[in-house]
């Protein structure tokens, strides 16, 4: 009896018909290059990897925090979409120019319907270049 009920404990609980589990994707994010010296244009590119096209992820605003007080948005304009038939877009890409020397952390937040989805940091180190009078903190 006491191992049939253990065995029991341990059976996962049936899901309704013809519901499936969805995986969601990871983001991401890197910088290139991720040592430079200034002014430097930086290349950032961010991936959503592995998980289903859920409606989560689709067509998300993307909010670039460059951490030298600037920040860039990108609004969607996406058709409807339809389980099954839509992909989500999963490679995002944006250029930065630090023009003084630093430590940055650069954030990327996905959000949909004024709802954070992900967030992702990577860190970028700009060295001073010719005639740039600005210390590393």
């Amino acid at each position: 009896m006491v191992a049939l009920l253990m065995a029991l404990a341990t059976v996962a609980p049936p899901q309704a018909p013809g519901a499936t589990k969805t995986k969601k994707p990871r983001l991401d994010l890197r910088g290139t290059p991720r040592f430079s010296f200034s002014p430097a244009t930086i290349l950032f590119t961010a991936e959503l990897i592995g998980g289903d096209d859920v409606e989560e992820y689709y067509c998300p605003e993307l909010e670039w925090e460059w951490d030298d007080g600037g920040k860039s948005v990108k609004e969607g304009d996406c058709a409807p979409f339809e389980p099954g038939v839509t992909k989500i877009e999963r490679r995002f890409t944006a250029e930065h120019t630090f023009v003084m020397a630093g430590a940055y952390a650069v954030r990327l937040t996905l959000s949909r319907a004024g709802r954070d989805i992900v967030k992702q940091t990577v860190n970028v180190t700009v060295r001073p270049g010719l005639g740039d009078q600005s210390q590393i903190p």
